[in-house]
């Protein structure tokens, strides 16, 4: 609409805004125009550009959450540090009281309780401290494969889940061959003990697995969360620790003598390792564009109407 005003100039009264683009049918047809223009800027993006953007992503959520979590966690290991060096009878009811009360919730989560009830020394203290690193991980994998689900890239969030395991593998590598290395000088921070020393030095490889192992399995959960695949995940962490790490810790542990390298090695092998061999498979066989288009239809279910537009 065009009015001339005292001047003789002509003057826009159009409104800035048209109240048809407010209707819901426009804001998905909006919508999917902003997704196509963004899934073309990503395709011409080259491999090294698309890492680093995801990568920024990852770890404006990654980064705050590790810090958190180590920082809490650290709490509890200085003061195992400090009880370790007063006696080994004192490392042992700290660590224990630590692991069963602290610990519970982790342990009971991610199948380790019988683990930590058996073996609550400073072992476990270095595997729950660098776990801290796999479970942020865990949390920011899930938002940002979720986020893009919901916003309907199924490309994209394929492409977070493969940076997400990658980045964390790499971590685990690091940390594992940093055990492998200095393992006794770690052991050292905690007691002097020669007894647990030794102790240490005979249960580092195993050591070492764990902290590989959960530097991938936590991550693909995430993946296996962040896709609302949550009954699934639940189902596996029971079948895979409690009908099958555990069974096999207690045969390797007591019908072959092995101790507690039976019993964690039954763990390990019987709970983390399958577990995460089928959330590998279970990812690897998705289709993403299915589930951005199941996403989106949850997203359009539950989402709630502009009452605005519709009066």
């Amino acid at each position: 609409m065009v009015s001339v005003n005292r001047n003789g100039e002509e003057e826009l009264n159009q409104p800035l805004v048209d109240s048809s683009s407010t209707s819901p049918s426009n804001g998905v047809a909006q919508g999917q125009t902003d997704q196509a223009k963004e899934e073309d800027y990503r395709e011409k993006l080259d491999l090294k550009s698309k890492v680093w953007i995801e990568s920024k992503k990852l770890w404006h959520i990654v980064g705050p959450s590790i810090l958190s979590r180590v920082a809490t966690f650290s709490m509890n290991i200085i003061t195992i540090a400090f009880a370790g060096h007063l006696g080994d009878l004192e490392l042992a009811s700290l660590s224990i009281a630590n692991n069963v009360i602290v610990g519970f919730n982790f342990g009971l989560l991610f199948g380790e309780l019988v683990l930590q009830n058996i073996d609550s020394d400073d072992r476990m203290s270095i595997n729950g401290w660098e776990m801290m690193i796999p479970l942020a991980f865990f949390a920011g994998t899930g938002v940002r494969v979720a986020n893009e689900l919901g916003a309907g890239n199924g490309k994209a969030a394929r492409f977070a889940s493969i940076v997400s395991v990658v980045q964390s593998t790499i971590i685990g590598i690091f940390f594992c061959a940093l055990i492998m290395m200095l393992h006794r000088q770690i052991a050292l921070i905690f007691t002097s003990s020669t007894d647990v020393l030794d102790a240490v030095d005979s249960l580092s490889l195993l050591l070492a697995v764990t902290i590989l192992l959960n530097s991938v399995q936590p991550i693909l959960s995430g993946v296996a969360v962040g896709s609302g695949w949550q009954s699934k995940v639940a189902y596996l962490n029971l079948g895979c620790y409690y009908l099958v790490g555990v069974p096999l810790g207690v045969v390797l542990g007591w019908v072959f003598d092995l101790g507690v390298k039976g019993i964690w090695g039954g763990m390990i092998l019987g709970g983390t390792a399958v577990q995460t061999v089928i959330l590998a498979i279970i990812v690897m066989m998705c289709n993403w564009e299915k589930e951005a288009e199941n996403a989106t239809m949850r997203v359009q279910k539950w989402s709630t109407p502009n009452t605005d537009s519709e009066s």
